[in-house]
């Protein structure tokens, strides 16, 4: 039996953008991980009546404030992309909530074991030092481009100064401690992977599956 006040293990999933991280979480909380995810997180926060949106609209503005009272996603996008300076002045205001928010969560949630889902977790020596193994969902740069492009309606070069300014495909490579393979479009082929990994850290837990 294992310590129930002891440090839950903690996973660390991570993927380029249009790799499909969400839908390997969703596939990993199916079957009783717990998830955390850091971008379902900074979304809430920069909703209406989220507690950034103050200092957001004090930093950058009411321009970059939606009617809604929500951040304007795309004009911030287009902003840190080409200056540098916002994009720290932006993370200096959501990097510290989404890190308390987060702690928050993970204390409260129930599961053999937790999985943090953070996009940008190879660029941050913080995560990579609170989570006990890396996951990494890999696909193709091809792939990721035109699964953004016809998610999210962007132009090539959009998606391809996104991919550029995250982490490279062999540097979230070479960080891994696991890899889910994640090219075809077909949750069909992801099953397998996910159920050989839950059973890992389940045992890496000291839990039983689905217990």
């Amino acid at each position: 039996m294992t310590d129930a006040t002891a440090t839950p293990l903690a996973i660390g999933l991570t993927g380029g953008i249009g790799s499909g991280k969400t839908t390997v979480a969703d596939l990993f909380a199916a079957r009783g991980a717990a998830i955390v995810d850091t971008d379902l997180i900074a979304h809430r926060l920069s909703a209406p009546d989220g507690i950034a949106i103050d200092a957001l609209r004090q930093t950058f503005g009411e321009r970059f404030i939606t009617a809604q009272g929500a951040l304007d996603r795309d004009r911030m996008r287009e902003l840190v992309f080409a200056d540098s300076g916002a994009r720290k002045r932006l993370e200096a205001i959501l990097h510290p909530l989404i890190r308390s928010e987060t702690e928050r969560i993970a204390s409260l949630s129930k599961g053999p074991y937790l999985m943090f889902v953070v996009p940008l977790l190879v660029e941050s020596a913080r995560w990579k030092q609170r989570t006990d193994r890396i996951l990494v969902v890999d696909c193709s740069i091809d792939t990721q481009i035109s699964r953004v492009m016809r998610r999210n309606q962007l132009s090539v070069e959009q998606v391809k100064a996104i991919i550029a300014a995250q982490s490279s495909r062999e540097e979230r490579l070479q960080a891994a401690d696991d890899v889910i393979e994640n090219d075809d479009d077909d949750s069909a082929a992801l099953a397998p992977q996910v159920d050989r990994l839950h059973a890992l850290y389940c045992r890496l837990a000291g839990r039983q599956p689905n217990s």
